[in-house]
């Protein structure tokens, strides 16, 4: 089952389980407005509509993303940055035990299947650039910017 939300950002997609968030995605495509069925996708709505209007940092949302238990690892250690801060792909592999595995991150990191819930925007460069985002750069921007607390304006 799945719903839509519309965002500052665009359209987001929200997908689930009987029993947890399987994908959150921005989608650029002519997606037909869908309300949320069920008290799951109601929730993920709810908080992520709190989340745009900066009145929500922390999801409360059942989650599970389909991914290799590396993945699996990186996208754990992705929850763990708290809001308004930010890591490098180097930070994440020595904090999952495995600091040669810099590449590896970044690869798990870019197929985060949650986006804005499992935090993958609060990644950056080692050198503090912003790198790569599923969902583009301006949207990657655009959320640092939100957690920072700076006014911007939507898409």
């Amino acid at each position: 089952m799945y719903c839509t939300l519309p965002s500052p950002l665009g359209t987001l997609y929200i997908a689930a389980s009987d029993d947890a968030i399987v994908e959150v995605d921005f989608r650029d495509d002519e997606l037909a407005p869908r309300p949320p069925a069920g008290p799951l996708l109601q929730a993920a709505c709810e908080q992520l509509a709190a989340y745009f209007t900066g009145t929500l940092k922390h999801f409360e949302l059942p989650l599970a993303p389909r991914g290799t238990l590396f993945q699996l690892q990186v996208w754990q250690a992705l929850k763990a940055i708290p809001y308004g801060e930010h890591r490098s792909y180097k930070d994440i592999a020595e904090s999952i035990g495995n600091p040669r595995a810099v590449r590896a991150v970044g690869l798990a990191n870019g197929r985060n299947p949650v986006s804005i819930i499992i935090p993958c925007h609060r990644v950056i460069g080692a050198n503090g650039k912003l790198v790569g985002y599923g969902g583009g750069l301006e949207r990657k921007a655009w959320l640092l910017q939100h957690e920072a607390g700076r006014k911007k304006t939507g898409r």
